[in-house]
């Protein structure tokens, strides 16, 4: 990225963090992705290259660097000292953009991969039984590939499958992608989705009571629109 020549900390600041996927990197760290498939679950459309070339750069810069994983058989991607402090910043851009540029989402930003991912990092497992639990998204719009995801959460460990496990869901959601992430973004509530017929739920009863509980949205969803 060519520089803006100019001294000013703010300048500088956005030559270290304005390339293309930087900032999105940065948040995935943030929320726990640790290694290069986690990088590639929350940022579907990032090339390898790109996505090696963007970790090496932030290496470079001093804000992420390689550590060796807690088994010690894998290596995994850590923020510095300088990475974690971008926290409130990244924090209060998503703010910004649940009070100011949500409303302009359109069919283009719409991408079931990064809702699944996004939904299984944030499920409150201390809500679920410690018993296997299976939890079965369809989504009526979309082709065979992306049509059915499958969580299993047990033992406070969730997976994120695209190919059926085997197990009869123990609750199971009907809906479409747009009102799927309008759910999870609180742009619609649960019983509004389910009044309109936009959402079916069926399952365990006591499971779909608790839904609320551990069924976690957006950590923007509570951000109120702005009024231009």
């Amino acid at each position: 990225m060519k520089g803006y020549g100019q001294f000013c900390p703010i300048a500088k600041a956005c030559e270290a963090l304005g390339e293309r996927w930087t900032l999105l990197l940065i948040r995935e760290l943030l929320c726990g992705s640790r290694r290069y498939n986690d990088f590639k679950r929350g940022l579907p459309l990032i090339s390898p290259t790109m996505l090696s070339q963007r970790l090496n750069v932030l290496q470079d810069r001093g804000l992420v660097e390689l550590k060796r994983s807690e088994d010690n058989k894998s290596r995994e991607y850590h923020l510095t000292q300088a990475g974690l402090e971008l926290e409130p910043i990244v924090m209060g851009l998503g703010e910004w953009g649940a009070r100011w540029i949500r409303s302009q989402m359109s069919d283009d930003d719409l991408s079931v991969e990064l809702l699944m991912w996004d939904m299984r990092r944030t499920i409150n497992c201390s809500a679920l039984p410690r018993t296997r639990t299976v939890l079965h998204f369809e989504f009526k719009d979309l082709d065979r590939t992306y049509k059915h995801w499958w969580m299993l959460a047990e033992n406070s460990e969730i997976d994120l499958c695209v190919d059926d496990p085997g197990f009869d869901p123990d609750v199971y959601f009907l809906s479409d992608l747009r009102t799927m992430t309008e759910l999870w973004l609180g742009d619609i509530s649960l019983t509004g989705a389910e009044k309109s017929g936009k959402l079916v739920i069926k399952g365990n009863s006591q499971l779909m009571r608790n839904i609320p509980e551990w069924l976690m949205f957006s950590g923007f969803a509570n951000i109120e629109r702005g009024v231009a």
